[in-house]
């Protein structure tokens, strides 16, 4: 979604440079108007309501501001008109990258929460394994790589609760704990205050976010707050990559349900193989999800014996670099 957002100021010079800085580097989230006057800020103000607005102080004086859902205060220490408290300020004289990503949280928490705004809009591919350390995550990301050199926007979204997200990405940044929070609280938009987190890999041009801010903060995800979670990251790219736990319970089934496609990975360890041969047997999800369903048999696996629709083989790439592995096996994915 794209806020609409008024800038007011009468230093015209710094209203043009913000407006251009905003639109250019957060054109698919801020939709940018620019006014330098009392009197033509008033007369915007009668015409349409905006979503957020950057106001002088010196502007807005006796000024109806009801028709903005989220009005802030451009705040510095040389300002001398008193403003109501009730007002947020913001600093005014910050890198606007930061000032975007402010607003933008913001606003995610003084807005309602729209669990099926653009829900659904990305293809959404499931990793999973009935078992761990089988390199799900490197598939995960391998297939991030691929779909990104394919010139895809691309989300990579780990549902571990022990994330090795920092292991391949930059992991400064806001935590997604605070995503968590707000979809457990009911409250605020959550979509918006992803948007405000959200980090990109430069080198991959892969988004993601950066690692929960402890263990327990994946484990207050309810089904409902992960299908919540999963249609505000299908409004923001047009692929989603989900790297999930390696349980089978109701948050994984729900996860099942929704993707469009799922990716079972298994190597070639006797554990591994007796697992994914029981699932793949034994249990009921799979009977629900099998025509959506590849298997991955990674690091030269050979498992031919399970039942699979499609199979895709991935060899064994040895090296210290883990960002290598998957930029290597990459090739392999489709």
């Amino acid at each position: 979604m794209k806020i609409n957002l008024l800038i007011a100021s009468n230093h015209e010079d710094y209203a043009e440079h913000l407006s251009k800085a905003l639109s250019e580097l957060h054109a698919d989230s801020l939709s940018v108007s620019v006014c330098t006057t009392t009197s033509k800020l008033r007369g915007l103000l009668k015409e349409r309501k905006y979503e957020a607005a950057l106001l002088e102080a010196a502007l807005i004086k006796d000024t109806d501001l009801s028709g903005i859902h989220l009005p802030l205060v451009l705040w510095s220490e040389d300002v001398k008109t008193a403003v109501p408290d009730t007002l947020k300020k913001i600093n005014k004289y910050q890198r606007v990258s930061q000032m975007a990503a402010e607003i933008l949280e913001l606003y995610a928490k003084a807005s309602e929460h729209n669990r099926n705004a653009e829900a659904n809009k990305a293809g959404i591919t499931a990793v999973w394994s009935p078992v761990g350390g089988v390199g799900k995550t490197t598939v995960a990301l391998a297939l991030a790589s691929r779909k990104a050199s394919d010139g895809k926007q691309v989300l990579y979204l780990n549902l571990e609760p022990f994330s090795s997200t920092s292991v391949y990405f930059d992991s400064v940044g806001k935590s997604i704990s605070a995503v968590f929070e707000m979809l457990e609280a009911g409250e605020g938009n959550a979509g918006v205050l992803m948007q405000s987190i959200l980090r990109q890999d430069a080198a991959q041009n892969i988004s993601y976010f950066c690692c929960p801010d402890n263990f327990d903060d994946m484990n207050i995800l309810s089904v409902d707050n992960i299908t919540s979670l999963i249609a505000a990251c299908s409004g923001m790219t047009e692929e989603l990559i989900i790297d999930m736990t390696s349980e089978c319970n109701e948050r994984t089934r729900r996860i099942f349900e929704i993707a469009d496609r799922i990716l079972l990975v298994a190597d070639w360890t006797s554990t591994s193989q007796i697992k994914m041969s029981l699932f793949t047997s034994q249990n009921n999800v799979f009977s629900r999800i099998k025509d959506k369903t590849q298997l991955i048999a990674n690091k030269g696996a050979a498992i031919s014996q399970l039942s699979a629709k499609d199979l895709i083989s991935l060899p064994l790439v040895q090296s210290t670099d883990a960002s290598a592995v998957y930029k290597t096996l990459a090739a392999g994915m489709s």
